[in-house]
């Protein structure tokens, strides 16, 4: 039996690693290709929108009733709350269309009303449209939720069905707008809207807009991310928040991205 040669040795060595470079380049091309097309496909099927966006605005205060038929109001404040309603637009739901995970992110004031101090609160939905509030609920710039599959939640603590059953509500609270400020109350005060206009407060000077990411992470892993900007409605044509309450019902069409980074989608 011959003896390999050197050069036959360096043939056959030289012939396996162009093999191996073929084969190895094939894997990278077919990869990224998958990549590619994963995230064209997840880029331009997010099942994720934001369709429907309720603000219900009101007002409330501390007061100390005096002997000469008037009241004395102290941290009057104007608060909005919001209902985002996420649409994952299920006919029946699977791992693409349902929740892992779900934040607020880069919350931020962008327009500052003229008076008071405003601040943005998680509320629960069972306290919605009322003016109480946790001061432990106050969001900095980010807020995670919990999300849950059970049949019933705790709806003191951030958290929404992995179905996106429930919408995300969170609370605008413009506080201290006027202290130890005193108004006739011959007539009966209420406890609302109407008690900015009894305190002579401009709703101009309340007007407030804020924006923030909300992130949502499917159960495929796959990470979405959608900004919204709410106007604190006060007002329109026919009514205003001195009437009482003032109700307004936003019907966007923002869409959710994808937002994972391509080297962090699967192969």
């Amino acid at each position: 039996m011959k003896k390999l040669t050197k050069s036959s040795i360096f043939v056959i060595t030289f012939a396996i690693s162009i093999f191996l470079l073929i084969y190895l380049c094939n894997i990278v091309y077919t990869t990224f290709l998958n990549k590619l097309y994963m995230e064209n496909y997840f880029q331009n099927n997010t099942v994720f929108s934001i369709n429907k966006i309720v603000l219900f605005s009101s007002a409330s205060g501390d007061s100390v009733v005096n002997s000469n038929n008037t009241t004395t109001i102290n941290n009057l404040i104007q608060y909005t709350d919001i209902a985002i309603f996420i649409d994952n637009n299920a006919g029946e739901y699977t791992l693409e269309n349902t929740l892992k995970s779900v934040s607020i992110e880069n919350l931020s004031i962008n327009t500052t009303p003229k008076v008071g101090n405003a601040n943005i609160y998680y509320k629960g939905l069972d306290s919605f449209s009322t003016p109480q509030i946790s001061e432990n609920n106050i969001i900095d710039t980010n807020l995670n939720f919990e999300v849950s599959s059970e049949d019933t939640i705790d709806y003191s603590k951030p958290i929404l069905y992995n179905n996106c059953a429930n919408p995300i509500t969170i609370s605008y609270v413009n506080s201290n707008l006027i202290d130890n400020y005193t108004i006739n109350t011959e007539n009966q005060i209420a406890y609302d809207g109407s008690l900015l206009k009894d305190c002579n407060i401009v709703l101009n000077d309340l007007k407030c807009s804020f924006s923030f990411y909300i992130v949502i992470e499917n159960n495929l892993g796959y990470k979405y991310r959608c900004p919204v900007y709410i106007d604190i409605p006060l007002s329109n044509e026919n009514t205003s928040i001195y009437d009482g309450t003032y109700i307004y019902t936003y019907n966007p069409n923002y869409e959710f991205y994808l937002y994972t980074n391509s080297s962090e989608l699967v192969s």
